[in-house]
């Protein structure tokens, strides 16, 4: 689904304190398929996931969605294929406080010009499907860590994306509540959706659901799994 060819990532180029977080990096992404960047801080995880989710560019190389060439649009094309094909869990959830659990949940499709009821029935049904349901007109800061995380996964599936990404979805969990995000990811990946995570957590990259391990260090992929 993805393809990353030669791709290089600086920050501050041309700067004193230029640096290079990504250097070298060729790798397909397969569609259908669950797929771990695994590495310690600073190997250039989060960066990769960046620019795979159109969330960035890069400095050097391609990025091919589907066998078209992306690097290079504008970004007016490429908020349209971001918000078309990718959903994204961040780390901190970065939900937005004074809102409830519903209206988080739809901000990302007002874009789209769907209707609001109709919006809003599909958010109602997302966190019907994960058991929240009875907290839909909670503001979110009023949620437990657990629920604050099925909601941002509902916001992430509210346009009904082909591909998920998660930037260390179980870093702020306990055990409990990262086996039950793995239990959710499998049924995203049952509905065939492609899934790309960063996790250094073994309960998250020695799951069945993760179909295949990318390490990362410093830059650099030094085994593809």
């Amino acid at each position: 689904m993805i393809e990353l060819s030669g791709i290089r990532k600086a920050f501050n180029q041309g700067q004193h304190n230029e640096y290079w977080a990504l250097n070298g990096i060729d790798l397909a992404i397969e569609a259908n398929k669950v797929t771990a960047l695994r590495g310690p801080s600073g190997s250039g995880k989060t960066t990769l996931l960046t620019l795979v989710g159109c969330l960035a560019r890069p400095t050097e190389g391609r990025v091919r969605l589907k066998r078209e060439d992306i690097s290079g649009l504008p970004e007016r094309f490429l908020t349209e294929i971001r918000r078309r094909t990718f959903g994204f869990i961040f780390q901190q959830f970065n939900l937005i406080k004074g809102l409830t659990a519903l209206e988080n949940i739809i901000l990302p499709a007002y874009p789209t010009g769907q209707p609001r009821r109709e919006l809003l029935e599909r958010a109602e049904t997302l966190l019907a499907n994960l058991k929240l349901g009875h907290r839909r007109d909670a503001k979110v800061e009023w949620l437990s860590g657990g629920e604050q995380q099925r909601v941002a996964i509902c916001r992430a599936l509210i346009n009904d994306p082909e591909a998920v990404i998660a930037d260390e979805p179980t870093a702020n969990l306990d055990t409990h509540l990262a086996k039950e995000f793995m239990a959710i990811l499998e049924a995203l990946a049952g509905e065939g959706r492609t899934i790309l995570l960063t996790s250094h957590d073994p309960l998250v990259v020695e799951s069945a659901v993760v179909d295949r391990v990318v390490d990362m260090r410093d830059g650099v992929i030094v085994d593809c799994g």
